[in-house]
């Protein structure tokens, strides 16, 4: 896979901050892939990974603990780490705090990750309406019941957290939450600077990761919410003195982000990439080649059967019909008609997706603009949640192991 091309962009070689630890693991430079339902998978993650060097942190989707605890089929494929992972990092999702204890120490014993993070930041209502997610935190005694579990089951395995601000502006828990955490022995925190009631919309509070970082200084705080360059990462670290970052839709259709974000943090301001389409195109290709392969190895080493007729595999179709969310992402900014953006969105073979990309002005240059907001961007939504959640912030009464998701992946 080629590099793409670069020029001089604007981030400043004053580099401000070091490497971040979290447990035994040392990330230079500081910055972490944000689990994503349906992005974060394995081929992902590896793409991520070739442009970085190998640096940073990369995080699997959301993997809930019930699904992990009775080995559901989809969950053992999701926490397939390639042999290039290291470390491996599994976030986990669960709101019973025996449960989530049963997922750690399963992690724990059998070797299945080098660190986990818990998942207090999904704002997504099937989440939330069963008081998980970005609404578990309001609840003061059941958030420090499960991080107790985690860390005690966890062994040598660091457990670190990502959260939002709270439920809403009149709901805020990141400060409370925050002060649980480093009482039970978590290992850093992550704060997206957003309520879950605004999910993706409006601007992240930035002030709100440096208040949290005053708060708990015995550790490590990364910042997530507006990162969409390099430079957003470099201005966010300097502005609110966390420890490092975490970069979640600012990636989506631009993982050499990783690449810019290591040549940034490193002072190499000069190395920030500014792919030609062609490059783009190169990319997209080898994106959805790595998710064929990885369905078609369901995760592991179980092959797919060959597809009558063409002799394709099955799971290289898959990859491709997989794939298509991302192409927006990739060719936003590019003069790309909108019938051809179309055609491109309904591909289900490599062949045909190569083929029309070929069709592009594939010289085109790394368009004015191109950086900016991509994924969801809704916002001041209702958050759903169980019956009585606001009542008491303390009383965990009706929430037990009914209430876990019963599959992985968000």
């Amino acid at each position: 896979m080629s590099t793409p091309s670069t020029t001089p962009s604007t981030p400043s070689a004053s580099v401000p901050a070091g490497p971040l630890r979290i447990g035994p693991h040392t990330v230079a430079p500081p910055v972490v892939l944000a689990p994503m339902a349906g992005i974060t998978n394995a081929p992902f993650r590896t793409l991520c990974r070739e442009f970085s060097g190998g640096k940073g942190l990369f995080v699997s989707e959301m993997i809930t603990t019930r699904a992990l605890v009775e080995r559901n089929e989809k969950t053992m494929q999701l926490i397939h780490f390639d042999a290039t992972e290291k470390p491996r990092s599994i976030q986990l999702y669960g709101v019973d705090p025996v449960t989530v204890g049963k997922a750690v120490r399963m992690i724990a014993e059998e070797d299945l990750a080098d660190h986990i993070d818990l998942n207090f930041g999904c704002p997504v209502p099937k989440v939330t309406r069963k008081g998980g997610g970005s609404a578990l935190p309001y609840k003061r005694n059941l958030l420090r019941a499960i991080l107790r579990e985690a860390v005690s089951g966890a062994g040598d395995l660091p457990v670190t957290m990502k959260m939002r601000k709270g439920i809403d502006d009149d709901h805020i828990t990141y400060l409370d939450a925050g002060r649980i955490a480093v009482e039970e022995g978590v290992t850093a925190i992550a704060l997206h600077g957003r309520t879950a009631a605004q999910h993706y919309g409006g601007t992240a509070d930035w002030d709100a990761i440096a208040r949290l970082k005053e708060h708990v200084p015995e550790i490590p705080v990364l910042g997530n919410g507006d990162i969409w360059s390099a430079g957003d990462a470099l201005r966010m670290v300097r502005e609110t003195g966390c420890d490092g970052v975490v970069v979640g839709r600012g990636c989506l259709g631009r993982p050499w982000l990783f690449s810019d974000l290591v040549a940034a943090f490193e002072g190499r301001p000069e190395d920030i990439a500014r792919p030609s389409l062609r490059e783009v195109a190169d990319v997209m290709v080898r994106h959805a080649t790595l998710l064929g392969e990885w369905i078609e190895n369901g995760g592991a080493a179980q092959r797919a059967p060959v597809e009558g007729g063409g002799g394709r595999r099955a799971g290289e179709s898959k990859g491709v019909v997989d794939f298509r969310k991302h192409v927006a992402w990739y060719l936003k900014g590019f003069a790309v008609g909108s019938e051809m953006r179309k055609r491109l969105a309904v591909t289900s073979s490599l062949a045909e997706l190569r083929a029309g990309l070929d069709e592009l002005d594939l010289d085109q240059a790394w368009p004015a603009g191109a950086d900016g907001p991509r994924g969801r961007t809704s916002g001041n939504n209702r958050v759903v949640l169980p019956d009585g959640w606001l009542k008491d912030p303390y009383d965990c009464a009706g929430v037990g192991e009914d209430a876990e998701l019963d599959t992985s992946g968000g």
